[in-house]
């Protein structure tokens, strides 16, 4: 499976972003960059072009909806998924119709996380 090169993981919770960036090191040998909301995120994806975002959906000064939108106009083929702790079906929709490439819930188990990524990686960058 072909690892994105650069991963932003966006997410105000620090301990959040220390949990997944582990899982993300998980899919190979990937840069990991880190943003505390979603004008950091702006800003780091702009000087770093990712190749991959993991979007926190509930954080202050902008919100994953709104930076998912801002990174999409930015970018019209960013990659994102989006990371949420919610089971709000109508913003998880509203998510994927904006653009988002997929959506995982935060509070799944380690390894399931894992998994959801690694398919959602496959269909977004392929296959070796």
């Amino acid at each position: 499976m072909p690892a994105p090169g650069k991963i932003l993981i966006v997410d105000d919770e620090v301990h959040v972003r220390k949990f997944v960036r582990l899982i993300a090191r998980s899919l190979g040998e990937a840069v990991i960059i880190e943003a505390g909301d979603g004008k950091e995120a702006l800003a780091k994806y702009a000087a770093e072009a990712p190749d991959l975002v993991l979007l926190d959906v509930n954080m202050p000064v902008l919100d994953g909806v709104h930076t998912l939108t801002a990174l999409l106009k930015q970018d019209a083929k960013a990659k994102v998924i989006m990371l949420t702790s919610l089971a709000n079906r109508q913003t998880i929709e509203k998510c994927l119709n904006a653009g988002a490439a997929g959506y995982i819930r935060k509070d799944t188990p380690r390894d399931s996380i894992l998994s959801e990524l690694t398919t959602i990686v496959r269909e977004t960058f392929g296959e070796n």
